[in-house]
């Protein structure tokens, strides 16, 4: 064992986290060596049946990397179990009935879950769960079958380990922890977006030498859902940031796995991949209105991109009063298995790491592994550590003021260099004045005059350029000088000042709906179905209008649900006023034309008489 394996190890184990979970959590961090023994490789090849390559119980790590060759749009997935029939699921369901159950160990979703979600949410689970028994599947199976096959698995010895990288880029050392998970059942087990096999989940952390040499951490970033760049990074320092010595703790996401830095419930809305036209139309039609308006949401900070009524919100509770794994927890991580350098199973293999469903809400394939995205792509945040959190564009702190001199001293010279070539140029643009006033009055160099006014307008736009340059440089150069000094007096920035959409759970207040708005959530989709079909069978002569009368409820009332009414009522009071002033001039155009031209024109007459009176 080499020293540097040993010493990344080392550094690994320093600074390992403490994952705390919520209860009724099923699946917990597991060797992907134990999962891969216990699964078969399949082939799916375009418009074909599923093909088994290597069946269960001969498929190792090392066959798994292989080479292998397929035609487009082929995809190499593992499959791991087979979901429950309706007799063994009821059978299960009967024995975790009556099984004797630990208070501290059953979830509850707490009140307002379904207010909280919206429509929209409830009626893809809903009609989610009506494809499932079209396909002759009920739901939940596959997450029965895969907590049977995982207590399996776990009887004979139950390990939690990680998979950590140590990478030293641009100054910093980053250390990338991976977990992996046998299974994902968010949807089924706690009211979330989606349940899949495999879950490959990670944390980072980011350490710099200090001139002792000793590293020391500055930032964490932790991987949750659709989060990026800046958003998923804390300052060490940071009161949100929970730690125990020097080992931080992580709050993870019931069924999901997704990771955040404080306990409670989060309120995540995801975009699915049909009804990504619809959100983009939205998203761009609001930013139209901000501009023009100039207005600025600060609702917006409540989610990681603010309200549309095409992404579909989902709770995701992380609330950390289950398990927790980690040093001087319940249980303790074994040691950790390297990916520095990368091992062939890792860099090899780019298929799915669980069932290729091929889904129509796209949410329910399994991932690829640590490596690569379900394209085959590598991820960004193996490629790139620093920039998949927005931290490339920092330099470590030990770092940091030498940097601003460097940029002052370049600024300076970029100044003086400036100030220099506007000297030159200025006393061109003087000369070619005179010679253009001296023409004047000779008619013969009226074609060499026009020539050389010109030369003139552009000179003079390209020194008015340079002029503002060199005042931008000069406020860039007094920044940069107050930056240094307070460097040098060793004062930080504040510690969230590069987040723009922080994500925080709910607070008390936002958790609190009343009887009437839990009520409402419960029965409104069923409610929206029998209201339909009364319309079509006893008011078909009005049914555009119910529709539209309908919809244009279930609208207000979810926008009422998530906290942006307001936001909604002043986008479509925007949206009404345009679509209005859109009709009137179509309908009154020339109408319109005529008497704008009259206005214009009384008012250049009147200002015009007022200046010659006066």
């Amino acid at each position: 064992m080499s020293a540097v394996f040993q010493a990344d190890c080392a550094l690994l184990r320093r600074f390992e986290p403490v994952l705390r979970y919520t209860r009724g959590e099923q699946f917990f961090p597991m060797s992907a060596d134990t999962y891969v023994q216990n699964c078969s490789l399949w082939l799916q090849r375009p418009n074909k049946k599923p093909v088994c390559l290597i069946p269960q119980g001969e498929l190792t790590l090392e066959n798994l990397a292989e080479p292998r060759t397929a035609d487009f749009g082929a995809v190499y997935f593992l499959k791991f179990i087979e979901p429950l029939n309706i007799a063994e699921l009821a059978a299960y369901a009967l024995q975790q009935g009556f099984a004797p159950k630990d208070p501290q160990e059953v979830f509850h979703a707490g009140p307002g879950r379904l207010a909280r979600v919206g429509y929209t949410s409830r009626f893809l689970d809903a009609l989610f769960s009506l494809t499932l028994f079209a396909r002759g599947r009920v739901p939940g199976d596959t997450a029965a079958a895969a907590a049977l096959a995982y207590r399996r698995l776990m009887a004979d010895q139950e390990r939690h380990i990680y998979y950590g990288r140590v990478i030293r880029q641009n100054g910093w050392v980053a250390l990338q922890y991976w977990f992996f998970y046998p299974f994902n059942n968010w949807r089924s087990g706690f009211y979330g977006a989606n349940d899949h096999e495999a879950d490959w989940e990670m944390i980072y952390i980011y350490l710099y030498e200090t001139a002792a040499g000793e590293l020391r951490p500055e930032w964490l970033a932790y991987a949750s859902h659709d989060f990026s760049g800046d958003d998923l990074r804390r300052r060490w320092d940071d009161p949100e940031v929970e730690k125990i010595g020097e080992h931080p703790v992580v709050y993870v996401g019931a069924g999901s796995h997704a990771c955040y830095f404080a306990p409670g419930e989060y309120l995540t809305e995801l975009e699915l991949p049909f009804l990504l036209p619809w959100v983009q139309l939205v998203d761009r039609q609001k930013k139209f209105w901000q501009q023009r308006l100039r207005r600025d949401d600060h609702q917006e900070e409540q989610l990681p991109k603010g309200f549309n009524f095409f992404r579909i919100p989902f709770v995701d509770y992380a609330r950390g009063d289950g398990l927790a794994i980690g040093p001087s927890q319940a249980r303790e991580w074994a040691d950790p298995c390297l990916l520095e350098p990368p091992p062939r199973w890792a860099l090899h293999y780019r298929g799915l790491w669980g069932l290729y469903t091929r889904d129509p809400f796209a949410r329910e394939n399994a991932p690829a592994g640590p490596v690569y995205n379900r394209d085959g792509a590598m991820r960004r945040s193996w490629y790139d550590p620093l920039g998949w959190a927005g931290l490339d564009k920092l330099p470590p702190p030990n770092r940091t003021l030498s940097h601003v001199l460097e940029q002052w001293v370049e600024v300076e010279a970029g100044q003086s260099a400036l100030a220099e070539t506007i000297a030159q140029k200025s006393q061109e643009l003087v000369k070619l004045g005179v010679e253009a006033n001296a023409m004047r009055g000779q008619a013969h160099l009226h074609k060499l005059h026009a020539a050389h006014q010109e030369k003139i307008d552009a000179l003079a736009e390209e020194l008015n350029q340079m002029r503002a340059q060199l005042a931008s440089d000069q406020a860039l150069l007094e920044a940069l000088g107050l930056y240094a000094a307070r460097l040098r007096a060793g004062q930080r920035s504040p510690a969230r000042a590069h987040l723009r959409h922080a994500h925080h759970p709910a607070s008390a207040a936002r958790l609190r709906f009343n009887r009437f708005a839990e009520a409402w959530a419960a029965i409104s989709i069923g409610l929206m179905l029998i209201s339909l079909v009364i319309l079509v069978f006893f008011g078909r002569q009005y049914l555009i209008w119910g529709v539209v009368a309908l919809v244009s409820l279930m609208v207000f009332v979810e926008a009422g649900f998530r906290r942006q009414l307001a936001h909604f009522i002043t986008s479509f009071t925007a949206g009404l006023a345009l679509i209005s002033a859109l009709l009137i001039v179509y309908d009154f155009f020339w109408p319109i034309v005529i008497v704008a031209a009259l206005l214009i024109g009384g008012y250049i007459m009147w200002e015009n008489v007022r200046e010659l009176w006066g």
